[in-house]
């Protein structure tokens, strides 16, 4: 009886979602598949019924939004929010009267709308400024959880991911149907400096006081670490180095460092663990332990070594900084309205969990706003918004040699954060590895100018 209760209250709505739940298939005989919308009421995904009664399921944008609205095919199956939001795409609130008078003409109802927190226009913004690009790009609001923009590539056309699934599947190399944003899996670099930023600054309350003589690299047991271009920095402090992105430094930093107060910090910011999503996420990672070396210290503490994250997982993060340290939790369906637009039911904002103080977030929001007023994301000083942010560039090798993936994370209008964006691109082949930063600024330019 207890687990009879337990079912009925806990886990009888997430079986009866379940995209591997047959009875689904019987909802279908009797109910349209409703349609997802944005949250300015712009069609995602939605049912065109032929004369002869024939439906097919449709998604007027195509690829763009293709990893996170997802697909459905009584073949192939349902991913995205097509699979998430099943029951109630498969459920009619339309009006008792409608229902019956539908029931006495042997016709079907119409399913209820699931409307998104997603924005259309930025979401084809972003994806038009990701391009051809390996990578992906999230968007989100910091203060609710809201994420208005998702954007995976390579990315696949749903509206034939039946016909081409074969194909799509065996492309091993640019991986179209798989999530970067959610499931990706990439060395952070030195956007993971704020993490190691954080670690020092509650280890060593006088962190204002530190400073570093950078001479361009560092050596320690052997193992030597160069700052980018091997470029000497100088006498720097906390902020300097952060703005500066100095490895040398951060790796001196990582040397200081308790490993396991280290490793616990990086577990409250989510790494090791389930992260909160709506979507399939992927664990991130975090290695050092009480055995690790002085190499493996000076690695990480600058964004390499063994550390993996996903890029919706610095999304997290940043949103907790901008946010004065509380990581709201993130979601993706507004409401849910029948056909007519009554609203069924609404999602609020809430909190998930405190990472971090109002006092730390602040120093860390200090810190990012020195990378772009006079560090390595200049490029976004100087906007009618205001920005804060780090620059990321993770080394890894190839078959045909080393490459790297650029990486960016920052929000926007500074003293009242509004957007939260997560960028990387991977395997960029150029000499600065700063191609994700005139890609945020791409996608907020479209934001705030358009």
């Amino acid at each position: 009886m207890s687990y009879i209760v337990y079912f009925n209250i806990v886990r009888a709505k997430i079986v009866v979602s379940s995209p591997y739940n047959k009875r689904q298939d019987a909802f279908a005989d009797r109910i349209i598949r409703g349609s997802i919308a944005d949250r300015n009421g712009n069609v995602l995904a939605s049912t065109d019924v032929g004369d002869d009664g024939t439906e097919v399921r449709s998604y007027p944008y195509g690829a763009a939004f293709a990893h996170v609205v997802g697909y459905s095919d009584s073949d192939i199956g349902k991913t995205g929010l097509e699979s998430v939001e099943n029951s109630e795409l498969l459920t009619s609130n339309a009006f008792f009267v409608q229902k019956m008078i539908n029931e006495f003409k042997d016709e079907k109802n119409m399913g209820d709308t699931v409307v998104t927190t997603l924005d259309a226009d930025l979401q084809q913004a972003a994806y038009n400024a990701l391009g051809s690009n390996k990578g992906s790009v999230v968007v989100m609001e910091p203060g609710t959880g809201k994420i208005l923009a998702m954007v995976s590539g390579p990315s696949y056309d749903p509206n034939s991911v039946a016909v081409n699934w074969d194909v799509l599947n065996a492309d091993e190399d640019n991986s179209p149907l798989l999530n970067r944003a959610s499931q990706g899996q990439y060395a952070p670099g030195s956007t993971f400096k704020v993490v190691t930023a954080l670690e020092y600054m509650r280890e060593h309350k006088d962190y204002p006081n530190y400073n570093y003589n950078c001479v361009g690299e560092i050596t320690a047991e052997g193992t030597t670490i160069h700052c980018f271009d091997n470029t000497v920095h100088g006498l720097e402090d906390l902020r300097s180095s952060m703005a500066n992105s100095c490895n040398s430094s951060f790796a001196n930093i990582g040397l200081t460092l308790n490993k396991t107060a280290y490793r616990n910090t990086a577990e409250v910011l989510l790494f090791n663990k389930k992260l909160p999503a709506v979507l399939d996420t992927a664990k991130s990672s975090f290695k050092i332990t009480e055995r690790s070396s002085s190499a493996d210290m000076m690695m990480t503490a600058m964004g390499q070594g063994e550390t993996l994250v996903s890029p919706y997982h610095m999304a997290l993060i940043t949103s907790a900084i901008a946010n004065g340290g509380t990581l709201m939790e993130p979601y993706l369906v507004e409401k849910v309205t029948n056909y007519t637009g009554s609203e069924i039911r609404k999602n609020v904002p809430k909190s998930f969990k405190k990472l971090m103080t109002p006092d730390e977030a602040a120093q860390l929001k200090d810190y990012m706003q020195a990378v772009v007023n006079e560090g390595t994301a200049s490029v976004l000083s100087g906007q009618s918004y205001t920005a804060a942010g780090k620059t990321g560039t993770a080394e890894y090798s190839m078959v045909d040699g080393e490459k790297t993936h650029s990486w960016f994370m920052g929000f926007t209008n500074v003293d009242n954060p509004e957007l939260v964006i997560s960028v990387i691109i991977e395997g960029y082949d150029g000499d600065t590895g700063a191609k994700a930063v005139p890609i945020a600024k791409q996608i907020l330019d479209s934001y705030y100018y358009n």
